[in-house]
């Protein structure tokens, strides 16, 4: 079993050790963590690699199931513009791009439930399927190989063991060179379908 944090359209290594593991659990009694993926991602834009980053609402010492989104701001918009912009050009647009603007139209209250619901939506659109739910209580970090809660992260430059990030077709390769483990998104629409 395999055991993850939530995620804003988690990058690529989330799936690619998931898909490797016979079961994945997804932490929701976790105490949130700034500046990690449970509220972000990176997508490669005309300018480079761009984090869009989801606003919250964060009462000190919040578990991640109970942290709220700020929808004060105006961030969907945001998002889906910025992801427009990068990947209308992209070979897979046309075929997703409605899926995924449909995300940007709902007022999700909680970041877990809209994190579950693009998980669930990714490994659909990437044709990926493995056996996943939620935890039911919080353990301590014990060393297990197989514990990515918070291994994957934006500022840890190693990677877990056992992942090999294979470059892959991307829009803006010719500025920037192949970006590795950017967010599923990347892959959903530059690739398609991978299985």
């Amino acid at each position: 079993m395999a055991l993850f944090s939530t995620a804003y359209w988690a990058p690529i290594s989330y799936y690619q050790l998931a898909a490797q593991s016979d079961f994945v659990q997804i932490e929701q009694h976790e105490f949130y963590q700034k500046q990690s993926y449970r509220n972000r991602c990176t997508i490669l834009t005309a300018n480079g690699p761009l984090p869009l980053v989801v606003p919250i609402l964060r009462p000190h010492h919040c578990i991640i199931r109970d942290v709220r989104i700020d929808y004060s701001k105006p961030w969907q918009k945001i998002h889906w513009r910025a992801i427009e912009a990068a990947y209308r050009s992209s070979a897979f647009f046309e075929e997703y791009h409605a899926d995924i603007q449909r995300v940007y139209t709902q007022e999700i209250p909680f970041l877990f439930d809209l994190n579950t619901q693009l998980w669930a939506l990714s490994q659909h659109l990437v044709g990926i399927s493995f056996s996943w739910d939620v935890t039911n209580h919080f353990s301590r970090p014990s060393g297990r190989q197989d514990d990515y809660r918070f291994m994957i992260h934006p500022k840890e430059k190693r990677k877990p063991e056992g992942l090999a990030l294979h470059p892959y077709f991307q829009v803006f390769a010719h500025k920037f060179g192949f970006v590795s483990d950017l967010s599923i998104l990347d892959l959903i629409f530059n690739e398609g379908r991978v299985v």
